[in-house]
């Protein structure tokens, strides 16, 4: 999610997903909150080209026929059993077809996949743009998810990280190869994946 956000400080040791459980039942309107580095993050709801860029690359995948590759659904990072972040990536690509296990381990943490089933992760940024290149950035790499794709509308940018690098200290995790081009241009993935088409993002923007 990529869109202007509130945040609130973790101070009291609490299971992050019972805090946003809370959140969401306080909340007047329905939101998509997120829980990253020790912070909830609540975004507003995404403006239409936000959405769209997310829908075009979503589609472009699955032409491509990567029939796993998905919107909407929320990660959990884990280390040492307690959770890092709770993520919901706005387009991606799943290793595999969610067994059993991966229903049952979605029921136990009330809704939250396990980040491990993620073979690709994409955001677009809007004016929290800091969000997705630090955190999250940070996040996925330590997670281990193979490719991580970033819109970065403010810039015009877009890039492809992989090679993910582990750190002890997961804020020090971070990706060892980078593909950086114009918004307009084509997108390279590693190998497997399309070269995305970032063109439609300018075409779209009003």
């Amino acid at each position: 999610m990529a869109a202007d956000p509130i945040t609130e400080p973790m101070n009291e040791p609490q299971d992050p997903i019972d805090l946003l459980i809370a959140f969401e039942k306080a909340a007047d309107a329905p939101i998509r909150a997120e829980y990253v580095e020790g912070t909830m993050i609540v975004a507003p709801r995404p403006d239409d080209h936000h959405n769209d860029a997310a829908t075009e690359f979503y589609l472009q995948l699955r032409s491509a026929g990567f029939r796993l590759a998905g919107i909407g659904s929320g990660y959990r990072l884990a280390l040492q059993g307690e959770t890092r972040s709770l993520l919901i990536p706005d387009f991606y690509v799943r290793r595999r077809k969610p067994t059993e296990l991966d229903e049952a381990y979605r029921r136990a943490h009330r809704g939250w996949y396990s980040i491990e089933l993620l073979a690709l992760a994409g955001e677009i940024t809007s004016t929290n743009h800091e969000t997705d290149t630090g955190p999250k950035y940070r996040g996925y790499a330590a997670a281990g998810a193979p490719v991580y794709v970033l819109v970065h509308r403010q810039e015009k940018k877009a890039y492809a990280f992989s090679d993910p690098v582990r750190e002890e200290d997961p804020a020090k995790a971070h990706y060892a190869t980078r593909v950086e081009v114009d918004l307009g241009r084509l997108l390279s993935l590693p190998a497997s994946y399309p070269a995305l088409d970032t063109a439609p993002l300018l075409e779209s923007r009003d």
